[in-house]
């Protein structure tokens, strides 16, 4: 397994990044300030991850997403990892802000974060159309943190 930093043509990722995030505008708020991550296994791109740097010790993945085919395989988790490992000294505290979703946040529990906070309404005031994860329309935007 293989994780380096794209710098550039970022976009080239977009199929991927659109699985976590699915809209593009909202993927180019954090795009261009963000680093990108890209794991990859015997020459195939399986997982994508973008952090930023939300000031006060706290480093925000804005975007996490692992191919279909490869999802529950551990490679999302590898990620995380990789990103607490090569932040820790830096930051205090790594964040995910996510949807609701009953896939996702159970997902991020299991990797050790916590709930901080929501943001209610989020996503239905911020996305042009409904989202739905794991059968249920997202609404909040639920923020979870664990410390570095």
């Amino acid at each position: 397994m293989l994780i380096t930093e794209i710098e550039e043509n970022k976009r080239d990722y977009l199929p991927l990044l659109l699985l976590a995030d699915e809209q593009e505008n909202m993927i180019d708020l954090y795009l261009d300030r963000g680093t990108m991550y890209v794991l990859q296994e015997d020459g195939v791109v399986k997982g994508e991850c973008v952090v930023t740097d939300e000031g006060e010790g706290v480093l925000e993945i804005q975007n996490l997403a692992v191919a279909p085919q490869y999802q529950g395989m551990g490679y999302g988790k590898a990620l995380i990892a990789f990103v607490a490992d090569r932040y820790r000294g830096r930051y205090a505290i790594l964040q995910a802000g996510t949807g609701d979703s009953p896939l996702t946040v159970p997902f991020y529990e299991h990797c050790g974060f916590a709930l901080h906070h929501v943001v209610k309404n989020f996503i239905v005031d911020h996305y042009d159309r409904p989202i739905y994860e794991g059968g249920k329309q997202l609404m909040d935007k639920v923020y979870l943190r664990k410390n570095l």
